[in-house]
């Protein structure tokens, strides 16, 4: 609250002020009152008004920015209702059983869409248990029986499964707290794992996979850490050059400052340098997605969203038509080196 729009709140209350002394002047001058008494009475007038209009506008102005930092020092601003000491003002105490009505409204509201969530995240964890096991059933099937048509179908439930558990980590990643294990772990394992998950993907497409000084040992949860490489991986294979160069993608570690990245680098179709901003945007498919019709917009999304939950950091870099390279950026602090 400024001076200025101070002095517009109160204008009416001024300008009654103003006809009051203009009716007084007159009353005095019609009863002979010298001009001397008139001028001091205006002038007390005046200096009584003006001391209550500072006094008020001070204490007024200090109380709303005890609110307001109040309000700014809460991370659910909504509560505010709820700390703030009741008023003793009447006007300040209407405005304050508002907001206290309009808040509590707030809460019911916020914890029925909470609960709502809550429900609907048990029941996709719930039905991605349920149909992973048809789902190993049928590979174990295809396994036993090997031909041309059970690799395609397992191909294709490889595929499934992908996005099965792309469903899952997307539930789970808005509480990566209550679900991770940091502890020693070995980036080499998380890549081989991740290979070998993708081992019929990567054979139907011809894929040539190239691992170089990932020897190394970091500190993160290793489920979380797969489920990214895994993703990474899928798009590298899903936006290759068709009928061209040998598809290659390649995993290698880099020290940087205060960290180390492990780098997944492929060949493949690139991205315009004017879309690179926006791919870790959720639902964000690009012109190779609009192409290739199988972008979901999420695998980027969902590595990003999980890197912020672990400390971690992800970067991305490439060239239309060359290379596609993303970094994932371990901190010194998460890190141990052999």
């Amino acid at each position: 609250m400024t001076p200025s729009t101070y002095i517009k709140d109160r204008a009416l209350l001024l300008v009654l002020h103003v006809v009051c002394m203009l009716f007084a002047v007159i009353f005095l001058k019609s009863v002979d009152n010298p001009n001397s008494v008139i001028g001091l009475m205006l002038l007390i007038w005046f200096v009584i008004l003006t001391t209550y209009l500072t006094v008020h506008y001070v204490s007024r102005r200090k109380y709303l920015k005890q609110l307001q930092e109040l309000s700014d020092s809460l991370e659910q601003r909504y509560l505010l209702a709820e700390v703030m000491d009741k008023p003793f003002r009447l006007e300040d105490l209407e405005y304050y059983k508002l907001i206290k009505s309009a808040n509590k409204s707030m809460i019911e509201q916020v914890t029925k869409v909470k609960n709502e969530r809550k429900e609907y995240k048990e029941y996709i964890e719930q039905w991605v248990h349920e149909i992973k096991t048809p789902i190993a059933a049928i590979k174990l099937i295809c396994e036993n029986q090997k031909s041309d048509v059970t690799r395609k179908v397992l191909m294709e439930l490889e595929r499934t499964d992908q996005y099965v558990e792309q469903a899952l980590y997307y539930a789970r990643s808005e509480q990566v707290e209550k679900d991770y294990l940091i502890k020693e772990i070995s980036l080499s394992d998380c890549v081989h794992a991740a290979i070998m998950k993708n081992k019929q993907l990567l054979i139907q497409n011809s894929i040539q996979i190239h691992t170089e000084e990932l020897d190394r040992t970091v500190y993160s949860d290793s489920k979380w850490i797969e489920f990214m490489i895994n993703q990474l991986l899928i798009n590298a294979v899903k936006y290759r050059k068709q009928g061209q160069e040998p598809s290659m993608i390649s995993f290698s570690t880099e020290e940087v400052k205060n960290g180390i990245g492990l780098v997944i680098r492929d060949n493949g179709l690139g991205i315009a340098e004017n879309e690179l901003p926006r791919v870790f945007d959720k639902g964000f498919t690009g012109s190779n997605g609009r192409q290739t019709q199988q972008s979901t917009g999420i695998g980027l999304y969902l590595c990003r969203r999980l890197c912020d939950k672990l400390g971690l950091e992800i970067t991305i870099s490439s060239a239309p038509n060359e290379y596609t390279a993303l970094t994932i950026f371990f901190p010194i602090g998460t890190l141990y080196l052999m």
